[in-house]
């Protein structure tokens, strides 16, 4: 079989790209034959490309080949033979990613919807066409990114609503869920919103918006997530102790008496994980069992800079501990255990495993 150069070659150079695509991606191509699936590159001129599908992200990666592939095709003359179109030197490689919705806080900062907003006018806005086109998550995971981060949709454009605000609605949902002798299983949604709508002027959007956020909404019937509520509330009280500690035990009443005799039950510290710290001396004891507000959200995302972050905040953690804090940046386990081996020294003892920084901080 013959051969040669394509006599496009030199146009065409650079322009093949060889993507080693991971067995799950290689079987939901292979199993579209009559639907194409969604598949799109995403990021700025600056930015690692991700490539997203309807539901994960994998980060693009260029791998050297040691050996020259070629790329050919059948030629179009009538002597035949084969066309070399391109020369690749490395091939792409995917791998599963975290989605990268960090950016979101940046973009949306100042838009944020208060009580009263309804009646101003925004100058400025940031839709949601624009941040899927710009943000570097799949569809599901942004869909997902938006809730977790309690940001609504109004008109077409995105606003993340201020805290102190969505703990008031939710304070009143549950409210109302016992002065009306609703199920917090089967609530009628548009009663509750047309209660908050006529007697606190919350938008029936927003309240629509807040319920799916906090349950299963089906058939115009709610089905409270009790968990996320109460998460929220608890959230709610500890904001306002972000430099200041609050003893646990007076945390702990204010935030049973918040979530009602109905839901004081559901209350467990363990529901703000990744939110906040019992404060501790050196030697991991607890100082009096003091609370403080401690986000995993407000963390970098660079894990070095994170775990600068974590041992510069505490010099020694708890395996159980650390876990929740680096979760949003690592896909799985297996990952968060790659992460915890390069920036931190594992340390066992009769109380279990501590992690320290593998460098000194201090200098």
């Amino acid at each position: 079989m013959d051969f040669r150069f394509s006599s496009n070659s030199s146009q065409e150079a650079g322009s093949f790209r060889l993507l080693e695509l991971p067995p799950e991606l290689c079987k939901l191509i292979e199993s579209s034959i009559d639907e194409t699936p969604s598949l799109s590159i995403k990021g700025h001129a600056t930015d690692d490309a991700v490539l997203c599908t309807s539901d994960k992200t994998y980060a693009l990666r260029s791998v050297v080949l040691s050996n020259t592939v070629i790329v050919a095709t059948p030629s179009n003359n009538e002597e035949g033979g084969i066309d070399i179109r391109d020369q690749l030197h490395e091939i792409l490689e995917l791998v599963p990613s975290v989605p990268r919705l960090h950016r979101l806080s940046g973009l949306l900062r100042g838009l944020e919807y208060d009580e009263g907003d309804e009646d101003r006018h925004q100058m400025s806005h940031y839709s949601y066409q624009q941040a899927r086109n710009e943000i570097q998550a799949s569809e599901f995971e942004f869909s997902q990114g938006l809730k977790d981060r309690r940001i609504l949709i109004l008109d077409g454009n995105l606003r993340p609503i201020v805290p102190a605000h969505l703990s008031t609605i939710l304070e009143l949902l549950l409210n109302y869920l016992i002065s009306l002798g609703l199920s917090h299983q089967s609530a009628p949604v548009e009663e509750l919103a047309s209660t908050l709508a006529d007697e606190h002027e919350i938008p029936r959007i927003v309240t629509t918006q807040i319920l799916s956020w906090f349950g299963v909404v089906n058939e115009n019937l709610w089905s409270m997530d009790v968990n996320a509520v109460i998460t929220e509330i608890g959230l709610g009280i500890l904001r306002h102790h972000k430099h200041e500690p609050i003893l646990e035990t007076e945390f702990m009443t204010k935030w049973k008496k918040m979530a009602g005799d109905s839901f004081e039950a559901d209350v467990q510290l363990s529901l703000l994980s990744g939110n906040c710290l019992q404060n501790s001396s050196s030697t991991g004891e607890a100082l009096g069992g003091t609370l403080i507000y401690f986000p995993s959200s407000g963390l970098p995302i660079d894990p070095a800079a994170r775990f600068m972050e974590l041992f510069l905040t505490r010099q020694r953690w708890k395996n159980e501990e650390i876990e929740p804090f680096l979760s949003d940046i690592a896909i799985n386990s297996k990952e968060r255990d790659k992460l915890l081996l390069k920036y931190a020294r594992a340390l066992t003892s009769p109380e279990g495993v501590w992690y320290t920084a593998r460098v000194n901080l201090n200098n």
